[in-house]
């Protein structure tokens, strides 16, 4: 019976250690989207700790300052429980082993993980592991290193693109000042260039969120900016282009929107988010109102910019362009608790997710 325990000890340390190395393994080195249980219950925990935080923040600003510690945080929170865990299932191994009581145990896999030296490995498979341990314990430390310069390339890439964004698009930007802007200083016409742009945006955002996941929860140097929100700023008006802009049809907004929903959907499905896979309107309804559309289209041709005369036609042209992210981008606003932005995070909170933010809560 008591080697049956010692073998058990043996094989419940193996499986913590190759659990935690697969779990290093799919955030530093895997260059493809995988889901770490581990991570999630990491980031998991943590993003209740800080909502329960922000439950005594006034305002959107407070709560901001407040989330932008978020994913660093939880990002270097990954370290030190890799290292307890592999802590703990060393020293499981060296106790299913006999190399000693448990308490001596423990201080040889802390001393051999952290190269510290105090307590010296006896026997040749102890050494051996021993030495294992601490080969992981550098990898550990080199990898994060590693990965920090990856990440902050990618977010310096996707925060270049959203801040040039506000020049064109307003604070928060919206597709009414993108829209008069480039009519009164370029010309509709120059917005292929800004399309073709933001497909290459959209699909190296689609790539580095998912392999990288961490970048989804990295707010902008403003509060005011989101990734998220500018994403939705750029799919309405490439949508109201293309559907009631009174313009020759361009290719590169359709294409645009295509690379914009499949990429939000993607980084969706990788936080188990639900969205419609094959949303069609008006079986899948919008969160847009015929009012707030025509409206819209009051204002952009009071300030000159032609309108197709069809409406109606109009209308159910831009509601099928729409439906494709409607669902989507509204459920990523409420993840990363964007700010206030105009058909986006103003009307998030109908999914029914936390309701963070708000026009009052900006002042």
């Amino acid at each position: 019976m008591d080697s049956f325990i010692h073998v058990i000890s043996i094989m419940v340390g193996t499986v913590i250690v190759i659990s935690t190395i697969f779990s290093a393994i799919s955030t530093f080195v895997l260059p493809r989207s995988a889901r770490s249980r581990l991570n999630r219950l990491v980031f998991g925990l943590l993003r209740r700790i800080f909502e329960l935080v922000m439950r005594f923040t006034k305002t959107y600003k407070q709560r901001d300052a407040i989330m932008a510690y978020y994913a660093p945080v939880a990002l270097l929170s990954l370290l030190p429980v890799w290292y307890l865990l592999i802590a703990l299932g060393y020293s499981l191994i060296f106790w299913g082993i006999r190399a000693g009581d448990y308490f001596y145990d423990f201080r040889l896999s802390g001393s051999s993980l952290f190269t510290l030296g105090f307590v010296p490995p006896e026997g040749y498979l102890v050494t051996f592991l021993a030495f294992s341990e601490a080969m992981l314990g550098l990898i550990m430390v080199g990898l994060l290193i590693a990965y920090l310069p990856t990440m902050y390339a990618a977010f310096s890439r996707r925060e270049e693109a959203v801040n040039m964004l506000e020049v064109r698009a307003g604070t928060p930007p919206n597709p009414y000042d993108m829209l008069t802007r480039y009519n009164r200083i370029h010309g509709i016409d120059k917005l292929a260039d800004v399309w073709r742009t933001w497909e290459v945006w959209f699909a190296d955002v689609e790539e580095s969120h998912t392999t990288l996941p961490a970048l989804v929860f990295f707010r902008s140097p403003r509060p005011e900016n989101s990734w998220v929100t500018s994403a939705g700023a750029v799919l309405d008006t490439a949508a109201i282009t293309l559907s009631s802009i009174d313009v020759p049809y361009e290719a590169s907004a359709a294409l645009c929107i295509r690379a914009g929903y499949l990429a939000l959907k993607r980084i969706a499905d990788y936080f188990d988010i639900p969205n419609p896979s094959t949303p069609k309107f008006p079986e899948t309804p919008i969160s847009i109102s015929r009012e707030e559309y025509d409206e819209l289209l009051r204002k952009l041709e009071a300030a000159g910019v032609p309108i197709r005369p069809d409406r109606e036609k109009a209308w159910l042209d831009y509601a099928g362009w729409r439906v494709n992210y409607d669902c989507t981008l509204l459920s990523l606003c409420s993840l990363v608790m964007a700010p206030y932005a105009s058909w986006s995070s103003d009307r998030a909170l109908k999914i029914g997710l936390p309701p963070l933010f708000s026009k009052k809560t900006l002042t």
